[in-house]
């Protein structure tokens, strides 16, 4: 147990490390990236990412008594929530397509928040890249986790993650990986306390109907001038301890 935590710890440590020192560039990159995008009306615009892997949690992430009335649902495209749903109805159609899974939060039968996960390579829907997570049997992607603004301050987002870790484990998934703007700091604020680990970075400059890609992972540099043209990171975490996981597989999804 101590073992357990200890490693848990050092990979937060790590991580806001890391995010520490890079806060100034990814500030002078977002003021960078406000002005480009102001001045040519949205074309020209710039994205980094940090490429993450998080351990599935098998242990419960809030005690019994909290967040019980907070109810999630798994819910496939023909479900009229999704009519209300902050995206574009193509973007919510096109997750499914790929065969994404969406958990969403409810409240008082209200919705209050959304998480995606696929257990496949998923298709960046904000811009042009496909993401890997390896090995299949064991690493999964999450993305785009969503709470309406009254509900950020509860607590909506941990047990999205709780349902979340649950699906995953039934999967036989042990780490879900995922990418998180840099510019974000909400975002990355959240995932700091749940041992997660960067993998590496990429910067895409999007320019009209060009992209140009920087990354610290392979194909490190990468020029797209159409919508078929984009770069894949395989995000591998064979050589990565989850010390989280119970490790015992359930039954998958059909």
């Amino acid at each position: 147990m101590m073992a357990l935590f200890s490693n848990t710890v050092t990979n937060c440590k790590r991580f806001s490390k890391a995010l520490s020192q890079m806060r100034w560039i990814n500030t002078g990159l977002l003021i960078l990236n406000r002005l480009l995008a102001k001045i040519s009306n949205q074309n020209i615009c710039i994205y980094k990412y940090y490429l993450i892997a998080q351990p599935v949690n098998s242990k419960l992430l809030l005690p019994p008594n909290r967040g019980k009335n907070i109810e999630i649902r798994l819910i496939n495209k023909q479900d009229p929530v999704t009519q209300i749903f902050p995206r574009p109805l193509s973007v919510i159609y096109n997750r499914f397509e790929q065969g994404a899974l969406c958990l969403a939060a409810f409240k008082d039968e209200k919705f209050i928040g959304f998480i995606w996960l696929i257990l496949s390579p998923y298709q960046e829907d904000e811009v042009r890249a496909r993401f890997i997570p390896l090995p299949t049997s064991r690493a999964a992607w999450d993305f785009d986790v969503y709470i309406v603004p009254e509900h950020r301050l509860g607590f909506t987002f941990l047990r999205l993650w709780e349902e979340a870790n649950q699906l995953l484990i039934k999967n036989g998934i042990q780490w879900s990986c995922s990418r998180i703007s840099a510019f974000n700091l909400n975002s990355l604020k959240s995932h700091a306390g749940f041992g997660t680990i960067i993998l590496g970075q990429a910067i895409f400059f999007r320019v009209y109907n060009w992209q140009i890609t920087f990354s610290s992972l392979h194909p490190y540099i990468h020029f797209s001038s159409h919508f078929n043209s984009f770069p894949k990171f395989y995000l591998n975490t064979q050589k990565l301890n989850n010390p989280l996981s119970s490790r015992k597989k359930g039954i998958t999804l059909e």
